[in-house]
C-alpha cells in the first residue's frame, strides 16, 4: 500500500502539463493497441485471451521503448518511470478489457458454453443464491433461469423427449404472444383496443401484461406460425389451434382479448382470453398441455412476486388482477379458472406468508372462499378475507368483483377494505352467525353446534380459546358452555378419525391402497407386482432384457403403466427430475412412496420373474382368458379384502 501511495505521489510530482500529457498519451496508445489486438484476435484466433495479450505487448513494446528513451533523455528518475508505467498499465487494462469484452464477444459471435455442473459451482459462490433471492425462485428454477439466459441445456433434461417437446411449446407460445401483441398494435387490433378503452385499461398496463389481440379470422395465427416453421400438430398440442370434425384446423382464439399466462421464470406457458362482444364462451383458456397446468400457475405472479407489499391478494378473474395492478395493488394474482390448489399454495409460499382472499361476492365466490379457507387452515399463512359489498343498481343489489369495485368506488375505498379485512377464522365465524337468529334459543343452540365444529379444528390452543370466547359473546352464551361444546365437538372428530383408522386396519387390502383416491388400485395383486417391477427398473436396469418384458397395457393401474413406460423410454438416464415433468405432484408423491418400500436385491431376478407372471395372470383374467364371472369375483375380493390375501 505504501508503494502504491509513493507511485501516486511521484505521478503528481510531474513537472508541468506537458510532462503529465506524456502519461495520458501512453494510456491512449496502450488502449488503441489493445483494441487492435482484440480485433485481430477475435477475427483470426477466435478470441483466445493469451494470444490477445501477446499481440498487445508485441504492438506496445516499440512504443514503450521509444517512450522510455525519451523520458531517460529528460533526466526523469526511476521512480517517475515506475509511476508512469504502473498507472498507465492499470488504466489501460481496466478500460480496455472491461470496455471491449462485449466487442470481442460480438466479433466472435460467441455464446457462453458452461455446463450445469459449472453453474452449480458458481452457485456456491453466490450466483444462484443471488438469483434465488432476487427472482424468488427455487434452486432448480434458478439453475434453469441461468441456463436459459446462457442458452445452456440442462443435462438431466437434455435427452428427455418430453422436455424437448416442452421447450418447443414454450418457444411457440413466446412467438404466438409476440404475434398477438403486434396484432393489437396493428389495424386488425382496433376492435380489441376499443374494448380496452371501454374497460378503462390503460395502454401501459396492457403492455406490462403483454396483452394481445386475436383477430376475427379462422387461420390468422395458424398462417403466421406455420410460416415461422411450426407445424399444425405443434399448434394443436400447444392449445393454439383445434381440429374440427371434418379435419379442418383453425385458430382456437378468435376475436378476443389475449392475456398471456407467464410463469415465475418468465416463460409464456399458456393463454387466457375474453370475448369483446356478446358471444360465448365469455372466457377461454389454454387447455392442459405439456407446458401448461392450470393447477400449478397463478396469473400475474410473475409481476406480483416483486411487490413491496407484505401480502398477496388472491382474485377470481384475470381482469381483476389487471385492474388492481393499474390501481397500484401490484400484489394481486388469480387462479386460472379453477379453485385454489395445493400446488398454487406451495408456489405462493415462496413469495409471501400472508394471503388476502378477494373473490366475487356471489354464491360461487363464497364457495371458492370456503374452499380456500379449508385448504389454508392451520397452514403457515396468515389468511384474511376481503368481503366486497354489493352494488345498488336500479333499486336492486347486484354482485361486484374487484374490477367493478375499483371502477365505481375507487382505489382509496379498496385500500380501506383491504386494511379492514377480517382474518380467515373471523370471516368463517361471521358467515356461520349470519345463518342463524342469535336472539332465538333454537338459533343459538344450532349456532353453537356448528361453530364448535369449526373451532375444534384449530391447532393453537390460545387461538382456539380466543375465538371460543368471541363465539360465546356473539351468541350471548356463557363462555364455559361454549368451551364444553367445543370439547365435545373435538371428541366427535377424534372418534370419527379413530373409527376410520380401525376400519382401515381391519381391511389389510385397503391399507395397501394409495392415500389419493384418484389413483386407487382396481386390482391390488397386480398393482403390487407392478410396483415391484418399477422398483427393480429404478434399482438395476441390467435385470431387464433388451426388449420390454411386459407391456404397459398389461398393467392394471394406468398410472403405474405410464410410469413404467416413461422409465423404459429413459433407460440409462432415468431420473426423478425427468419424471417430475410428466407427473403431477400427487403422482410423484405416490412414486416416491412405492420406491421407498423394501426390495431385496439378493433375489431380484426371481422376484422380477414372479412380478411379471402375476401381472400377466391378472391381465389374462381381465381380458377374458378365464371365466369372466370368476375373474370379476376375484377382483371384488381384492377390492373388499374378502377371502384373504392372494399371492
Amino acid at each position: 500500500m505504501k508503494w502504491f501511495v509513493k507511485c501516486l505521489r511521484n505521478y503528481v510530482s510531474f513537472e508541468g502539463r506537458a510532462r503529465r500529457s506524456e502519461f495520458w498519451y501512453f494510456v491512449l496508445f496502450s488502449f488503441l493497441f489493445l483494441l487492435v489486438a482484440r480485433i485481430i484476435d477475435a477475427l483470426l484466433f477466435k478470441g483466445t485471451a493469451l494470444l490477445s495479450s501477446l499481440l498487445w505487448l508485441g504492438l506496445l513494446l516499440p512504443y514503450i521503448s521509444v517512450s522510455v528513451r525519451r523520458l531517460h533523455d529528460t533526466g526523469r528518475s526511476g521512480k517517475l518511470l515506475l509511476a508512469y508505467y504502473v498507472f498507465g498499465f492499470i488504466l489501460s487494462v481496466l478500460v480496455a478489457y472491461f470496455g471491449l469484452q462485449s466487442l470481442s464477444d460480438l466479433l466472435n459471435g460467441a455464446e457462453v458454453r458452461l455446463s450445469t455442473a459449472q453453474l452449480v459451482v458458481l452457485g456456491t459462490g453466490g450466483v444462484i443464491n443471488f438469483v434465488m433471492d432476487i427472482e424468488n425462485l427455487s434452486y432448480p428454477d434458478a439453475v434453469r433461469f441461468l441456463a436459459k439466459r446462457a442458452n445452456i441445456p440442462v443435462p438431466e433434461e437434455a435427452s428427455d423427449g418430453t422436455e424437448k417437446l416442452r421447450r418447443r411449446m414454450l418457444e411457440l407460445n413466446r412467438d404466438a404472444a409476440r404475434w398477438y401483441y403486434q396484432t393489437l398494435q396493428a389495424p386488425e387490433g382496433q376492435a380489441v383496443r376499443d374494448y380496452l378503452d371501454r374497460r378503462q385499461i390503460h395502454r401501459r398496463i396492457a403492455v406490462r401484461f403483454g396483452m394481445g389481440a386475436a383477430p376475427d379470422s379462422w387461420d390468422a395465427l395458424l398462417t403466421a406460425m406455420t410460416a415461422r416453421g411450426y407445424s399444425k400438430d405443434e399448434l394443436i398440442r400447444a392449445g393454439l389451434a383445434v381440429s374440427g370434425k371434418s379435419g379442418h384446423i383453425y385458430d382456437k382464439f378468435r376475436n378476443r382479448l389475449i392475456l398471456p399466462v407467464i410463469d415465475v421464470r418468465g416463460d409464456v406457458v399458456g393463454f387466457g382470453s375474453r370475448v369483446i362482444d356478446k358471444s360465448e364462451p365469455k372466457y377461454m383458456n389454454t387447455t392442459e398441455t405439456v407446458a401448461y397446468s392450470k393447477r400449478r400457475v397463478l396469473y400475474g405472479l410473475n409481476l406480483a412476486k416483486k411487490t413491496k407489499r407484505p401480502n398477496m391478494i388472491l382474485c377470481e378473474g384475470n381482469l381483476d388482477v389487471v385492474t388492481l395492478h393499474q390501481a397500484g395493488f401490484d400484489n394481486a394474482v388469480a387462479c386460472m379458472g379453477t379453485a385454489l390448489t395445493q400446488e398454487q399454495i406451495r408456489l405462493l409460499s415462496r413469495f409471501t406468508k400472508e394471503l388476502v382472499l378477494c373473490y366475487d361476492n356471489d354464491g360461487a365466490g363464497q364457495m371458492a372462499t370456503d374452499r380456500a379457507l379449508e385448504l389454508l387452515q392451520n397452514s403457515e399463512f396468515t389468511v384474511k378475507v376481503l368481503r366486497l359489498p354489493q352494488r345498488l343498481v336500479d333499486g336492486h343489489y347486484v354482485k361486484q368483483d374487484a374490477d367493478d369495485f375499483i371502477k365505481y368506488q375507487g382505489r382509496d375505498a379498496f385500500e380501506q377494505l383491504l386494511s379492514g379485512s377480517a382474518n380467515g377464522i373471523e370471516f368463517t365465524m361471521s358467515e356461520i352467525a349470519s345463518k342463524y337468529d342469535l336472539k332465538d334459543d333454537k338459533g343459538r343452540i344450532a349456532y353453537a353446534g356448528e361453530i364448535a365444529e369449526t373451532l375444534c379444528k384449530l391447532n393453537d390452543p390460545v387461538e382456539r380459546e380466543v375465538y371460543t370466547t368471541q363465539a360465546a359473546e356473539a351468541a350471548s352464551l356463557p363462555v364455559e358452555a361454549m368451551r364444553m361444546e367445543v370439547q365435545r365437538a373435538a371428541k366427535r372428530v377424534q372418534a370419527k378419525a379413530r373409527k376410520a383408522q380401525e376400519r382401515q386396519e381391519m381391511n389389510p387390502i385397503s391399507a395397501l391402497q394409495p392415500a389419493d383416491r384418484s389413483i386407487r388400485y382396481q386390482n391390488v395383486r397386480s398393482a403390487l407386482a407392478e410396483e415391484g417391477v418399477i422398483r427393480l427398473l429404478m434399482q438395476d436396469e441390467s435385470l431387464f432384457p433388451p426388449e420390454m418384458p411386459v407391456q404397459p397395457e398389461e398393467f392394471s393401474s394406468p398410472l403405474l403403466g405410464r410410469i413404467y413406460g416413461e422409465l423404459w423410454q429413459r433407460r440409462g438416464h432415468a431420473s426423478m427430475a425427468a419424471l417430475a415433468a410428466v407427473l403431477t405432484p400427487e403422482e410423484m408423491n405416490h412414486l416416491t412412496a412405492l420406491l421407498q418400500k423394501p426390495e431385496s436385491a439378493a433375489n431380484a431376478p426371481q422376484a422380477l420373474a414372479d412380478y411379471i407372471r402375476i401381472i400377466r395372470e391378472e391381465h389374462t383374467k381381465r381380458t377374458g382368458g378365464t371365466d369372466p364371472l370368476a375373474a370379476a369375483m376375484e377382483t371384488y375380493k381384492d377390492k373388499k379384502g374378502y377371502g384373504g390375501k392372494r399371492t
